[in-house]
């Protein structure tokens, strides 16, 4: 089977894979977490938070994809395995059963926030060797930030 070869040296190639697996998995939880949300959710602000939570599932599966694909251009096999992701996730989970909205809006607002600093961390470590997979984990942490706004308003 042939490799894709990588446009990096090994060095910037391994410092590139380990960033991206690692946004892989924070984005895999972040969209399970959130459609658990939606599913058990109750309250007077249902619809409202309902379907915002839709909104970042679906931000959350599009990036995955985009960090996934990135990790095979530059040569890494990305890991979306639920085994993987379950057991690198630093994301705490939810409670089992119906959630009020304003316990999910409060955990979904940390939840990002917690997200939004590991990219953070992980975009200063590509400045060097990756500026394109920087620019992708700077976009995402646009769109992550843009949705930790909107749900810290609803608190």
């Amino acid at each position: 089977m042939a490799a894709v070869k990588s446009p990096l040296s090994e060095e910037s190639k391994k410092t590139v894979a380990e960033a991206l697996q690692a946004s892989l998995v924070d984005l895999i939880d972040l969209a399970l977490v959130a459609k658990q949300a939606h599913w058990n959710l109750t309250g007077r602000n249902f619809k409202v938070v309902h379907e915002h939570l839709d909104e970042v599932v679906d931000l959350a599966r599009q990036s995955q994809d985009d960090v996934a694909e990135r990790a095979v251009a530059i040569g890494a096999n990305p890991d979306g395995r639920s085994r993987t992701v379950a057991d690198r996730t630093d994301i705490p989970q939810l409670e089992a059963g119906y959630l009020d909205d304003d316990k999910v809006v409060a955990a979904i607002t940390d939840v990002l926030s917690q997200i939004i600093g590991r990219f953070r961390e992980r975009i200063e470590a590509l400045d060097e060797p990756d500026p394109v997979s920087q620019d992708l984990l700077i976009s995402i942490t646009a769109e992550l930030e843009k949705q930790h706004w909107m749900f810290q308003a609803q608190t």
